[in-house]
């Protein structure tokens, strides 16, 4: 109750100033914790719409919702899509071996009372965990009615021993799930008591929490879960003055749409409305001109124009120039207009022009007999089939296969960057060297890539057969590879935060390939040149190359493949590669990542020998440490990590850890 009496005070003293008419000034903070803080939020007094008041938790540095029972973080907020997202606690209830509850939490979070966030049916999901457990959600008072409350809704789990529950599955065995209604105001849970005598040693509590649906799965480690975990949940906050757009509008003194280039849209969740700008428009449309015109002429990858643009309000123009046209300027290029002294010089050489179709016609049918076989070589007929990789023409990609466009090149091939006529976002088409004895080997690597669907792995979106050396078109992953974000003369500084972030996505991304799906695959080359940062450090694994990527398949058993600094030595000495060896891999990339030395280095050749001389002779840890971050984190953490590190790197296969159980070693490490 202390930790909330701040909070509940400085509601009190700011109830009176935040009204709808409140203005935004110059002294309002506009940001806190990196986040920015736009109106109708805001923090202090004066600087937001009644029921949208922000605290700066200097604590946490991260901003938190006013007016709540308990303080809710805020990762996101965003005016243009009418969401925030916060972190919501987990509600539980725990049993002793006499099968009572003896400790429970309903995770019991009100909004504030102006009621302008409702929990979103949309993007979010209810998960109970345990075993013989019906969890459900309650939320809104109800007077006068059948129930106590106005939303109930919830699932039943089961288990019939302490096998039953599988990770990645929750369809009722360990883990339920379901959609939740609009209209949702509280997180608050509840629990029916059944027996848990028998099931004590594996699933001792109930779980029952809301969730973002695409931030979330099931692992059977979460049987046990910790009672103190939050999870990211997305809102949806209105103008909740009990009324519609129309009836808003006739309201004049309170409307908050009052940019004039802004329109009103009812909400989707419960009664109340949002402000957006017009078409042509961007900004913010609850303060006065906050809605400025958009200069399409300068954002041709989203507003096309073949021809002269000229920006107008709230639209633009696309003309082709004096002396040419077009049927359609904004999609097609203009062409000179042909005179008729031109039309007469054709007809003359008419005769000519014949005869060089003609022969143009024969090389035509010639190339594209060529490339109908190189289609069927690289097994076309088999890929065609897959409905998740696309095909490209040989021309679609060509305007990207210039040297200009090159990003990358090695022993591999040669990686180009570039747009796809007609697609809006950049990607990195890979143009690999691939040896004539592993090109039988092409369709079936690029089906394997294809079933590898995960936020932490580059998605293959398409490949071109039409060539000798097939070529593959993937996302492209701005910030790079993590060696370069590492080693580079011009490195980036990375923070604790960050650095463990990408480990636990890493891991994840690698956990998921050895187990999460139906047949699971190594990678066989993991190390920093192959993990890819995108704009918010997000790491994605990359390289799924005929020489790279190996499914669990004898055929390659003896098979060399890797870079030496990080491939497993039990795998050189017997030729056999299992998930272990990934697992040591990835424990010498985490040691770069925590020292930021290469493992490789010429002067620096003995890094894996000194650090595993450091930790097992107990001499201090912290002398291995990137500096960057050896005087902002705790000894514990890096502890932790290096006792994780002895653990992928030792020479006992055997006591080497599974991903998964190293991605939630991480994750635990980060929250």
């Amino acid at each position: 109750m202390l930790i909330l009496l701040p909070y509940l005070l400085l509601l009190q003293l700011t109830a009176f100033s935040a009204t709808p008419e409140a203005q935004i000034t110059s002294g309002c903070p506009d940001r806190c914790g990196g986040i920015a803080i736009q109106y109708p939020f805001g923090i202090g007094t004066g600087c937001f719409r009644k029921g949208f008041e922000i605290i700066c938790d200097r604590s946490m540095n991260r901003p938190v919702l006013a007016g709540t029972t308990k303080p809710v973080p805020v990762n996101h907020l965003s005016i243009r899509t009418a969401e925030a997202r916060v972190m919501l606690p987990v509600a539980w209830q725990c049993f002793n071996s006499s099968d009572s509850v003896y400790a429970y939490s309903d995770g019991d979070v009100q909004f504030n009372l102006d009621e302008v966030y409702r929990i979103s049916n949309t993007n979010n999901q209810l998960v109970v965990i345990g075993c013989n457990t019906l969890g459900y959600t309650q939320s809104q008072r109800s007077e006068g009615n059948d129930y106590d409350y106005g939303y109930y809704t919830g699932c039943m789990c089961y288990c019939n021993n302490s096998r039953s529950a599988m990770n990645g599955a929750c369809a009722g065995v360990g883990c339920c799930r379901l959609d939740i209604p609009q209209g949702l105001t509280d997180n608050r849970m509840n629990f029916n008591v059944y027996t848990h005598k028998a099931r004590l040693g594996y699933s001792p509590c109930d779980y029952a929490f809301l969730v973002d649906r695409s931030n979330y799965t099931f692992h059977t480690a979460d049987l046990k879960m910790d009672i103190n975990t939050m999870m990211p949940v997305w809102l949806d906050w209105a103008i909740r003055d009990n009324l519609t757009c129309d009836e808003a509008k006739k309201a004049a003194e309170s409307y908050a749409c009052v940019s004039p280039n802004s329109e009103c849209r009812d909400s989707s969740n419960g009664l109340g409305y949002v402000c957006n700008c017009s078409m042509g428009y961007e900004g913010n449309p609850y303060i006065a001109n906050g809605c400025t015109d958009i200069n399409e002429c300068e954002r041709r990858q989203e507003y096309p124009c073949r021809g002269v643009c000229r920006n107008t309000l709230g639209s633009y123009e696309c003309k082709c120039p004096s002396g040419s046209h077009s049927a359609d300027p904004f999609n097609d290029p203009c062409n000179p207009n042909f005179p008729l002294a031109a039309k007469i010089a054709t007809g003359a050489i008419g005769g000519l022009f014949i005869i060089a179709v003609a022969v143009f016609v024969s090389l035509l049918v010639k190339e594209k007999r060529k490339m109908k076989d190189y289609f069927r070589k690289n097994g076309g007929p088999i890929i065609e089939e897959v409905n998740k990789i696309k095909l490209f023409r040989k021309e679609e990609l060509e305007q990207i296969l210039n040297r200009n466009n090159c990003i990358g090149q090695g022993g591999f091939g040669e990686v180009y960057k570039g747009y796809i006529r007609d697609e809006t976002h950049l990607v990195a088409v890979k143009k690999p060297k691939i040896d004539v004895k592993l090109a039988g080997q092409f369709a079936n690597e690029v089906i394997i890539q294809s079933r590898v669907l995960h936020k932490n792995i580059v998605k293959l979106i398409g490949c071109c057969l039409e060539v000798d050396v097939p070529i593959l078109v993937y996302e492209y992953v701005p910030n790079g590879s993590l060696d370069k974000i590492l080693h580079d003369s011009n490195r980036v500084p990375l923070s604790l935060d960050i650095r463990l972030q990408i480990a636990a996505q890493a891991a994840k991304g690698l956990a998921y390939m050895h187990s999460e799906i139906t047949t699971p695959i190594l990678h066989g080359d993991v190390k920093p040149a192959n993990i890819l940062l995108d704009e918010d450090f997000v790491p994605k694994i990359s390289d799924f190359g005929t020489s790279r990527m190996i499914t669990v398949d004898e055929n390659y058993a003896s098979t060399i493949i890797g870079n030496w600094g990080y491939m497993d030595p039990e795998y050189v000495l017997t030729g056999l590669y299992t998930s272990k060896s990934d697992v040591y891999s990835f424990g010498v990339v985490l040691l770069e990542l925590i020292t930021r030395k290469k493992a490789l280095d010429p002067d620096n050749n003995i890094l894996l020998g000194n650090s595993l001389d450091t930790y097992t002779k107990k001499k201090r840890v912290i002398e291995l440490i990137d500096p960057e971050i050896a005087a902002i984190g705790s000894t514990g953490i890096f502890h932790s990590l290096a006792e994780l590190i002895v653990q992928c790197l030792s020479s006992d296969v055997d006591q080497r850890p599974e991903m998964a159980d190293v991605a939630e070693h991480l994750q635990y490490l980060l929250k």
